[in-house]
């Protein structure tokens, strides 16, 4: 397993392939800074709220799934629906108690320079009020995971998949101890549980489970035809409000599209296997079909909370209903197809037989 510097790889690899050499410089010295007042602000909670120096989670729930197979959706529905709670973005990125105090007036002031304005908006709305991936908080944190090789490793010549691979790279620990750390500040003043949403976790539920034994875990699942192409639509849409990706020369477009489309695809495999040959314990995890939830999400939802243990109120019930006949009726604003990122469907079919064979079954 080869040792990289990440923040320096990052730095050459913006610079090669967009010809941004000073930009990049000013924000990794404000990241710096970021971090260095994130990491006193942590060490003060310690000294005022016992849940800092010993978290304590409760039974978290977490969506799993590839980016654009629904995963916000239903997380963010599930918190609104008052049955738990989750980080908003500028949670994730600024996760201490007290420092949220202090920078919850500026929100207004900060959304100006947050990056979710490079988000796009057909794909969900985003900003710093809104409910969040906790990838994204990893990011923040340590500059690692596979939101870093999705965004920007994947455009370097040498492949860094393995890098960011639990299997050879094995960052649980570290990983886990600062997801726990962070949920349970954010729940610190209700009893309700977390609700968080992990795309990563495809990769490392095993160990997950075994770390947290009391979670529930929800896999979305959809379409590989569709969820791909969704991928590659909102990174790349990112890409290009951010870098004008699409400006880019062909071959450039082209060798970031093939590893991410390759990362996409392996996040759904890894989820198989371990499910498939049992290191998955099935008790505890509940397979969710995109379809189901957008043609029958009435029903979908009582077996989401027997699945939890929770009851059905009649007020959330109306709320259910009201909800399934949007979803039968909603027609995504984002587009994209196969083609422009130099696709077919027999090559996605093929590449993703088993996740069809195993989750598609007609």
């Amino acid at each position: 397993m080869f040792k990289i510097n990440r923040k320096l790889t990052a730095y050459k690899i913006v610079g090669k392939t967009f010809g941004a050499w000073l930009a990049p410089l000013i924000t990794g010295f404000l990241l710096f800074l970021m971090k260095l007042i994130v990491s006193a602000f942590l060490f003060i909670d310690k000294v005022f709220f016992k849940i800092a120096r010993k978290p304590n989670l409760i039974q978290p729930i977490v969506i799993v799934g590839n980016p654009r197979s629904g995963t916000t959706f239903l997380q963010r529905y599930l918190i609104n629906s008052g049955l738990g709670t989750g980080s908003q973005l500028w949670q994730l990125i600024y996760p201490s108690i007290i420092l949220q105090k202090i920078i919850k007036p500026f929100l207004p002031v900060l959304e100006k320079i947050s990056p979710a304005r490079h988000h796009s908006t057909a794909a969900h709305k985003t900003s710093l009020t809104s409910i969040e991936t906790d990838d994204v908080g990893l990011f923040f944190r340590y500059f690692d995971g596979f939101f870093l090789y999705g965004f920007l490793f994947a455009f370097a010549e040498k492949d860094f998949f393995t890098f960011f691979d639990p299997k050879q790279r094995d960052t649980s620990k570290r990983d886990f101890d600062w997801f726990e750390s962070v949920w349970a500040r954010n729940t610190h003043s209700n009893d309700k549980p977390y609700i968080g949403k992990l795309f990563s976790l495809s990769t490392n539920l095993p160990a997950f489970q075994k770390r947290f034994p009391d979670s529930k875990i929800l896999y979305m699942i959809r379409d590989p035809l569709n969820v791909i192409p969704s991928g590659l639509s909102l990174v790349t849409g990112v890409q290009d409000k951010r870098f004008g990706f699409w400006s880019l020369e062909r071959e450039k477009r082209q060798h970031f599209i093939d590893r991410l489309y390759k990362g996409l695809i392996e996040l759904q495999l890894r989820f198989h296997d371990d499910w498939v040959n049992g290191r998955i314990d099935p008790q505890r995890v509940m397979i969710v079909n995109f379809d189901d939830m957008m043609q029958d999400f009435g029903e979908l939802m009582n077996k989401i909370m027997v699945f939890l243990g929770k009851d059905i109120t009649p007020e959330l019930q109306s709320e259910i209903n009201l909800t399934s006949a949007k979803q039968r009726e909603f027609k995504s604003g984002h587009k994209y197809n196969l083609e422009k990122f130099g696709l077919t469907e027999e090559k996605i079919k093929k590449d993703c037989k088993p996740i069809y064979e195993t989750f598609f079954k007609s």
